[in-house]
């Protein structure tokens, strides 16, 4: 064996490794076989799937769900006290909200009158209104958001979870984006950098198809029979373990090799999952799929809870580049809230009719907050300083506002959470130890948090 072959060879191995010491040696050889296949948490879970709501721009905190009344009474004042490093140019005075705030429920919780459905949900919501990253720049809060790094590239947050859980559903991918961003970091937010293949995101369309058009590609084979293809498919992949053994493990063939097996069995279940036409008329109008402006972002979230219904463990759903309000902040503002206020409140209280809120856990956010100062007339900048992102179900606690910001809301203050907390939170309810997902690569073992984060026990149910 040459130099060359021995670490080849050994490099290729870590992962058994990193598996055998987090699943046990018969969990670990199962994975082998079938890297999707179902695996047992490190303690009961509390959620089995994950719907990720992305909202790609930073939406406005201040005009949103974190109500500041001190904005109005000191509109067009200077800011009281300094100003943290933003990515864009100068910010001038305060700038009060320009929509009204209301509490509802019986958790009180403040909404803004741009969510005028969601305000029916928030007993179901959990409000963290003390987030806050480490980079003001759209490609690296991207990135810290979905893979805890802002300079490296790292698995994907749903990589990571169909690494330490699998997915109950063999003939599906474990993770999902629908209509994904193509900028900012691109398919590195929902790559699976380092992890083998099988656990990188399936991008069902991009930004810029309509949903209605968003398909997983060549899922369907009308010219050659079913058996026929699996007579080519074993010839071929015949072939490639005749190369495997030549050449000793290759992630990348080996990937290919699961890939075409996962591709042939994606042929008996995704056609009929995409195809929304089954769901009833109430259904399709309480996701708003009968309004022109609604009904873009309610296909997606239908998909996100077909897909989850059976059995997909990580689905991402992004509202892809719109919440970046520089300037004309009432307008846009406006016209975003209005195309995903609905839908949300929909795809909520299905997963609850359907008795799947429960051990569903829906996150919605984006990767920042904005300035209460103004840009230009009607603008705010940047903000990774604070900014609020809510959960639902699958474990949290429902109806509480967790954390606050300063008067103003330029900075959070109190129970602040960073994205490493959120991370290690999902995996907490999902029933895994964020220290103890691991990984072992380029000699060291990896993990979504890195060397931080903490579970947020005060939104734990």
């Amino acid at each position: 064996m040459t130099r060359r072959q021995l670490l080849h060879s050994a490099s290729a191995g870590f992962g058994t490794l990193a598996l055998s010491g987090l699943l046990g040696l018969e969990q670990a050889r199962a994975a082998a076989t079938d890297p999707l296949a179902v695996r047992p948490s490190h303690f009961p879970a509390r959620a089995k799937r994950v719907i990720f709501l992305f909202m790609h721009g930073g939406p406005s905190q201040i005009d949103t769900f974190d109500y500041k009344p001190l904005l109005k009474r000191d509109h067009g004042k200077p800011l009281p006290f300094a100003r943290p490093k933003v990515v864009s140019s100068e910010t001038f005075n305060l700038l009060q909200s320009p929509w009204g705030f209301k509490q509802y429920g019986q958790s009180g919780a403040w909404v803004s009158d741009l969510f005028p459905e969601l305000t029916k949900c928030v007993d179901d919501l959990c409000f963290i209104k003390s987030m806050h990253g480490s980079n003001s720049r759209h490609g690296g809060a991207l990135l810290e958001l979905h893979t805890g790094s802002d300079t490296f590239i790292r698995p994907a947050m749903g990589s990571w979870i169909t690494y330490g859980l699998g997915t109950e559903n063999s003939n599906m991918p474990g993770f999902l984006t629908i209509c994904p961003t193509q900028s900012h970091g691109g398919a590195n937010n929902f790559g699976s950098a380092f992890l083998p293949a099988p656990y990188a995101g399936t991008a069902i369309g991009s930004v810029g198809i309509p949903a209605r058009d968003a398909r997983i590609p060549f899922i369907t084979n009308t010219e050659t029979p079913r058996a026929i293809q699996r007579k080519e498919i074993d010839h071929s992949q015949k072939l490639n373990r005749q190369q495997l053994a030549l050449t000793g493990p290759d992630r990348a063939l080996e990937g290919r090799i699961e890939s075409f097996e996962l591709a042939f069995r994606m042929q008996a279940e995704a056609p009929e999952l995409q195809d929304l036409g089954q769901e009833s008329e109430a259904t399709k109008k309480l996701y708003g799929l009968d309004n022109p402006i609604t009904e873009d972002f309610g296909r997606q979230c239908l998909m996100a809870r077909r897909f989850s219904e059976k059995g997909v463990r990580f689905v991402q759903v992004s509202h892809t580049y719109k919440w970046d309000q520089h300037e004309h902040l009432k307008r846009d503002h406006a016209q975003n809230a209005a195309e995903v206020d609905k839908p949300i409140a929909g795809l909520l209280q299905d997963l609850k009719s359907r008795g799947l809120l429960e051990d569903t856990l829906v996150l919605w956010g984006g990767e920042f907050g904005r300035t209460p100062t103004a840009q230009g007339s009607d603008g705010r900048d940047h903000n990774p300083e604070a900014f609020t992102m809510w959960m639902a179900g699958g474990g949290v606690k429902a109806g509480l506002s967790y954390g606050a910001t300063d008067d103003y809301s330029y900075y959070s203050v109190e129970n602040k959470v960073h994205f490493h907390d959120l991370h290690a939170t999902i995996l907490h309810l999902l029933g895994l130890d964020h220290l103890k997902l691991t990984y072992k690569y380029a000699g060291r073992d990896f993990r979504l948090t890195d060397v931080h984060g903490h579970v947020v026990k005060g939104i734990l149910a």
